[in-house]
């Protein structure tokens, strides 16, 4: 047998033999099986088909080695919404097909309207809020327009009336611009004798300046905070008849950048100081490193290395009453932009725990730090195998889900950190050992084969056993890293509207924004509010920063007597 032709044992498969490369075109094919209805099939007839299929299982199961990114992404596009057990395995759902929809819906219809079958109350969700969640609507008390607390009521005539706690109440929304404008048509007088011209004063409190700091930080919000590139808002601007072009949109943002600084300063100092650093990164693009980079590649008398990623990291760091998130986007890795960080750390303090996926690029190298493992990502591996593997990664996805129960009664009850981790110890800690003898037996009992892609899966969790246990032994210790991930959908969210930065400077005001933006909305500030009363009071910021923090910065207002102006 030629060399082409021996069987091969496939990593992770049960198929061993490596098909013999074989040109087979669709259309002979398709003419096999029209002669195989007549049962008429030739040698040479029977070697095609045996080639199409050796193909076809080579195929499946190098897919089940190697292409498990490619049932995530089947799973992505057409099926898994989430990553819960109760989806990755379809449970709840009825035996019958309802690929129909409209049937199903008119059906419904038809229950309702004939009267035969209740209406179901609507599930929540619908997008309908209650008033108290328009908290930057105006709100306009309205008096009855007939009575008042106190008069006898008109309808028995014999008692008072008195004026309820909670009122009635309406909510209207108007649509407007995004950012508005107000033309002021200043008067003007002339002297028919000396030609001398007389122009009426702006109105009190109108300002020298054409833009109000709330626009710079409108601008700011709608492209770092929800992902408009510059160029749509000018098209929604001038539609609407109040031009506001891209250039100048960048200009207020760039100069606001500057009054922003001292805060942001601040915060990049209080996240180093801090107890737990949670970091990742996620791919962006920078034109002018791109442009040097080929620049670089261009020259051949330029030998040094020079590195063709552009990241932007995410770094969320929480203490005592507070959550920060910081963004840094260029060419350094995550444990890079967190070792920039760490420099500012005061010496005195201990090592912080850092929790990140187990990727080597994610930890600083300088600095030590107590490293924790995100069992979401642990977890997720055997997400991405369960059709192939169902019971043992039930069995697997049961066991963690009892972790992550137990870690949100400690939330629940508001415990300490001591507590938590006394209370993980008594009811988590015998569930992963169980669990981590249950993998062990796997592999050395061989149901499960070690070059599989659930035997990857096992491997990567027995390797990384004791980061994804440090919950167990230190105080605090996370069980995850969704926290960065989540904040990393801002700079997801603008690299796939704005696709890229235009320079290093470019990127460095959005990383300013999306870092006080997003850092105000984890510590339930209103972002918008925020960053006008940065941007209004900017010398009492650089002067007193720490006094301006999302969590503070209220307080301060409210010392200093800014309270009212900086009312929106």
């Amino acid at each position: 047998m030629s060399k082409k032709n021996k069987d091969t044992r496939v990593k992770g498969s049960t198929y061993h033999k490596k098909p013999e490369v074989r040109e087979v075109k669709l259309e002979e094919l398709k003419a096999i099986l029209e002669r195989a209805k007549t049962g008429v099939l030739n040698e040479q007839d029977v070697k095609q088909l045996e080639a199409a299929v050796d193909t076809l299982a080579f195929l499946t199961s190098e897919l089940e080695k190697k292409g498990v990114s490619v049932e995530r992404l089947r799973k992505l596009i057409f099926g898994l919404s989430s990553e819960k057990t109760r989806d990755v395995f379809e449970e709840g759902k009825k035996d019958k097909p309802q690929n129909d929809l409209s049937d199903a819906q008119d059906s419904r219809a038809e229950a309702s309207s004939d009267g035969s079958e209740e209406q179901k109350p609507k599930r929540p969700g619908h997008g309908r809020r209650p008033a108290s969640q328009y908290r930057g609507a105006q709100k306009i008390k309205v008096a009855h327009q007939k009575l008042k607390s106190g008069d006898a009521c008109p309808e028995c005539e014999r008692g008072k009336l008195y004026e309820q706690s909670e009122p009635s109440v309406l909510v209207r929304v108007k649509g407007m611009a995004p950012l508005a404008a107000v033309v002021y048509e200043l008067e003007r007088l002339r002297c028919n004798l000396c030609g001398q011209v007389f122009t009426a004063e702006a109105p009190e409190g109108v300002g020298e300046q054409k833009y109000d700091e709330s626009a710079t930080i409108m601008i700011g919000l709608l492209k770092y905070g929800t992902g408009l590139p510059f160029n749509r808002l000018q098209r929604l601007q001038d539609s609407l008849g109040i031009p506001l072009p891209a250039g100048t949109q960048w200009e207020l943002v760039a100069q606001g950048a500057d009054k922003l600084q001292p805060a942001y300063d601040h915060l990049v100092g209080v996240a180093a100081d801090s107890e737990i650093l949670y970091n990742d990164d996620t791919t962006m693009r920078i034109l002018e490193l791109e442009a040097l980079r080929n620049k670089s590649l261009q020259d051949e008398d330029n030998d040094e290395p020079r590195r063709t990623g552009v990241f932007t990291t995410g770094i969320v760091a929480t203490g005592e009453g507070y959550r920060i998130a910081l963004f840094f986007t260029g060419n350094k890795h995550a444990g890079e932009n967190l070792e920039s960080v760490l420099k500012k750390r005061a010496k005195e303090l201990s090592s912080p725990i850092q929790m990140c996926d187990m990727l080597s690029r994610n930890s600083p190298k300088d600095f030590q730090t107590i490293l924790a493992g995100c069992n979401a990502h642990a977890r997720r591996r055997y997400v991405e195998v369960a059709n192939s593997f169902p019971l043992q990664v039930r069995h697997v996805l049961e066991q963690l889900k009892i972790i992550y129960e137990n870690d949100a009664i400690a939330k629940t009850e508001n415990m300490s950190k001591q507590q938590r981790l006394t209370f993980h110890q008594k009811h988590s800690g015998p569930v992963m050992d169980s669990l981590a003898q249950y993998l062990k037996e796997q592999i050395e009992q061989k149901i499960v084969e070690p070059n599989s892609s659930l035997g990857d899966a096992i491997g990567f969790m027995q390797k990384h056993w004791d980061r994804l246990t440090l919950f167990l032994r230190v105080p605090g210790a996370p069980l995850d890293n969704n926290i960065v991930e989540r904040a990393l959908k801002t700079a997801i969210l603008h690299r796939k509207n704005a696709l890229f930065y235009k320079t290093e400077n470019g990127a460095r005001v959005g990383d300013m924004y999306m870092t006080l933006i997003y850092t105000a909305e984890l510590n339930g500030a209103n972002p918008f509010d925020y960053l006008v009363a940065l941007l209004r009071y900017h010398e009492q910021v650089a002067a007193t920063p720490a006094d301006w923090m999302p969590w503070n910065y209220q307080k301060s207002m409210q010392r200093l007597g800014l309270g009212q102006a900086a009312q929106l």
